[in-house]
């Protein structure tokens, strides 16, 4: 059936009240109903996310059916074991989270599939943390993690705790693409599930255990009781799940001045002091930025609404602030963890830190100095929980921190996703190191710049919205497969890894790219130290462009980094 057919076919539906009032105010319009039922929403990266509107290519209570009746199926497929183990279940704070938490509870209920679901709204990383500590057999996590207000998602987590890998998450979506009619799933009644035991309530029990585990963070707790009280940090949980652990996570850590942003520490789903509730971007920091002025304080911890991800904003030597790059703040971190080895005589050289492709290399450089192992993987934090595992399976090494440039840090392995509640704890940790030696986190990354030279980078995600999306960024990336860049901004091309192909283009000869599993990545390498990075989005019509260059000066480098991003944009036009 094509699109106009289907939107028919939803009309005669009886959809929920909200649903029906936007099929009536949006189904007006020719090219939304080509675009919200021309195709089944994206299933990548193990989950969906999308617009919170009526159609087979957007977040509603029927695509989340659809995709927990795969995963239903999946599990039955699995036996009577896997259902006994079951699923947890998490939201956040967007429009919808609990009610599609609830509908994929009643979903798999349905199968007689054990699930527990947590009472309230929870962190992505406690979610992660449950699957492991409750041996379930999978998770689900109802977030669109720090998409804008109009956005909802569903992401999937495997028995380990980490996003579940390619092959479940295959059969998982083969799975939902067999069910004939969208709307016969069926979804017992929550009473029914409460009253035979299916359906389990969690909350303070998993909290309790989970900041527990968190307690274990911080490495040196002797300094932080000495430094901790010179600090004053502004906490901000973005309207989202932070705010349900950050205050005893802090103390239970040793930090007790902790200031919330009182408009942003209200949980609400319109994000209203934010257009994108992301810790990437300055306009999120400013009300943190006006009570750290009117208190005194020197730093603005942010988590994103599912809590996953960790930003911070600090005060420069001119008196300012200065909202750091995920690349800076792990550089950071990871210098004050080798220090503080190397001070109190535990630094050994099989410690690794691990990180994705398109993260900075600085902190490579950093522990190539310091003696100890770095091991780059492919984006997402399953692929540093496999080496973590690894790791321990080997006995070949000890994992010090694993991170990725987009705002996710992780460094004790009790939960298998980038944890902001970890973040913000070692942030806090590094921020009193440095009160210690009378200097602020502004002047510790001076320091680390003065000693290893600067590394800056910035990511773009390059819109390709509409049906055609997927289509033309598959159509570009084979393009620039087949017509290889010889430069990019001027700048000479001398070396390009294709993760896809698998192979490794320099000098005009082609080598094996081994290691890493196939995944759509081109990454070029120019003369002058500046790498390029070009990464489809596995659940948003964007072509991620990521771009790291060297120089002598930040101001230097940041107008440097501007420059080829320009230049990129305008190349996948």
């Amino acid at each position: 059936m094509d699109a106009k057919e289907i939107f028919e076919q939803w009309k005669q539906a009886a959809l929920p009240e909200d649903l029906a009032e936007q099929m009536a105010e949006l189904g007006t319009d020719d090219k939304w109903i080509e675009d919200a039922f021309g195709q089944d929403i994206n299933f990548g990266t193990a989950g969906m996310r999308g617009l919170l509107e009526p159609g087979t290519n957007r977040i509603n209570v029927f695509t989340v059916g659809r995709v927990t009746e795969g995963l239903a199926r999946l599990i039955d497929e699995n036996g009577e074991e896997a259902k006994k183990r079951g699923v947890v279940i998490s939201f956040d704070s967007r429009y919808n989270s609990r009610e599609l938490a609830t509908h994929a509870a009643r979903v798999l209920g349905a199968h007689g599939i054990h699930v527990y679901l947590f009472d309230d709204l929870r962190p992505t990383p406690e979610l992660s943390f449950a699957v492991r500590y409750l041996h379930t057999f999978a998770g689900i996590n109802i977030t669109a993690s720090h998409n804008a207000k109009q956005y909802n998602g569903y992401k999937a987590y495997g028995e380990d705790g980490a996003q579940m890998g390619p092959e479940n998450a295959d059969r998982l979506f083969a799975y939902a693409q067999k069910v004939e009619d969208i709307f016969s799933v069926k979804a017992a009644p929550v009473k029914k599930l409460r009253a035979e035991g299916t359906l389990q309530l969690i909350g303070e029990d998993v909290d309790e255990a989970y900041l527990a585990k968190l307690e274990t963070v911080n490495v040196n707790k002797e300094m932080i009781k000495e430094n901790a009280d010179k600090l004053k940090i502004v906490y901000t949980p973005l309207h989202g799940t932070g705010k349900m652990l950050y205050d005893r996570a802090f103390r239970r850590g040793g930090f007790s001045n902790v200031v919330p942003v009182p408009s942003q520490a209200i949980v609400d789903p319109e994000f209203p002091t934010c257009k994108k509730p992301n810790p990437e971007f300055r306009d999120v920091f400013n009300p943190g930025v006006e009570l750290a002025n009117e208190i005194g304080a020197d730093m603005i911890v942010a988590t994103d609404p599912d809590a996953d991800r960790m930003g911070a904003c600090v005060r420069t030597d001119k008196g300012d602030f200065q909202v750091l790059t995920g690349n800076q703040i792990a550089t950071l971190m990871s210098y004050y963890l080798l220090q503080n080895l190397k001070d109190s005589g535990k630094l050994t050289p099989d410690y690794e830190i691990v990180t994705s492709i398109v993260s900075s290399a600085l902190p490579f450089k950093i522990a190539k100095d310091f003696g100890i192992k770095t091991k780059s993987v492919l984006t997402g934090f399953k692929y540093i929980g496999e080496e973590v595992d690894r790791m321990n399976k080997e006995g070949d090494g000890k994992f010090l921190m694993g991170f990725e440039e987009s705002y996710g840090y992780l460094f004790q392995a009790f939960a298998r996703d980038k944890d902001a509640m970890q973040g913000a704890l070692m942030f806090a940790e590094v921020a009193s190191y440095y009160a210690s030696k009378g200097m602020t986190v502004f002047d510790g990354l001076q320091e680390i710049w003065k000693k290893y030279g600067v590394a800056y980078e910035i990511t773009r995600a390059i819109e390709m919205p509409g049906i055609g999306g997927q289509k033309k960024m598959a159509e570009l990336m084979s393009k620039l497969r087949s017509e290889h860049l010889s430069e990019i901004n001027g700048v000479k091309v001398v070396k390009i890894e294709d993760y896809q192909d698998q192979v490794t283009l320099e000098n005009g000869q082609e080598t094996p790219l081994t290691g890493f599993p196939k995944s759509n990545v081109l990454k070029y390498f120019l003369e002058d130290e500046t790498w390029v990075a070009l990464r489809p989005s596995g659940t948003e019509p964007v072509i991620k462009a990521y771009v790291g260059v060297n120089k002598a000066d930040i101001e230097t480098a940041e107008k440097a980094a501007e420059s080829f991003q320009d230049a990129i944009s305008e190349l996948l036009k």
